[in-house]
């Protein structure tokens, strides 16, 4: 793992496995010093005391994990009515229906969040199901729309561009400043979704 300066107040962790990332979130969560941690797709940002930092230099990364198994899990039903549903499909060589029942099967856990408020980005997709983004992005994907792109399966939270592969939609709120904390799904949520 490697460790990087960030700032005077934070490092930047890298594991050898990106799966090491929620493992080192759920280990460095609750030590004397540390003031936040934010997962990314590869690394872990780490703010904090420089006593703590300074102790990140031996630490040995846990094994890889899927996050923390006592973490809280949201369901999501799904209409999986997606424009891009058959012809990702074609693509991979299934039928609409198998898609949607093959991503509905998944194990997902929030590995970060980004791109807009309340976006979480999910692994746990099934590697026969990545696909790459579209070649042109949309420039307006509606709120509550599943989507999956590369190795990770989410949900856009309100209208935006996106140029993923839209497999559906789903009525849930992912952004909501009234509720605490306003993202339903933060990192280390497991998530299952659910063919209506």
């Amino acid at each position: 793992m490697r460790v990087r300066p960030y700032g005077d107040g934070a490092r930047l962790l890298e594991p050898d496995d990106p799966g090491q990332v929620l493992a080192l979130a759920d280990l460095l969560r609750h030590r004397p010093g540390i003031e936040e941690i934010v997962p990314g797709a590869r690394t872990l940002l780490v703010r904090g005391r420089a006593e703590a930092l300074a102790a990140l230099a031996s630490l040995t990364p846990p094994e890889a994990s899927a996050g923390d198994e006592a973490g809280s899990e949201v369901v999501l039903t799904v209409r999986y009515d997606g424009p891009d549903l058959a012809p990702t499909a074609a693509e991979l060589g299934l039928t609409a229906d198998e898609l949607a029942q093959r991503h509905a099967a998944g194990s997902y856990v929030v590995a970060f969040c980004g791109f807009a408020p309340g976006f979480a980005y999910l692994r746990g997709l099934d590697p026969a199901l990545h696909v790459p983004r579209l070649a042109e992005p949309r420039t307006r994907v509606p709120a509550g729309s599943v989507a999956i792109a590369g190795e990770f399966t989410g949900v856009y939270p309100r209208p935006s561009p996106g140029g993923w592969r839209l497999l559906g939609t789903t009525g849930a709120r992912l952004w909501d400043l009234d509720r605490t904390p306003p993202a339903l799904l933060p990192p280390g949520t497991r998530v299952r979704f659910v063919p209506e």
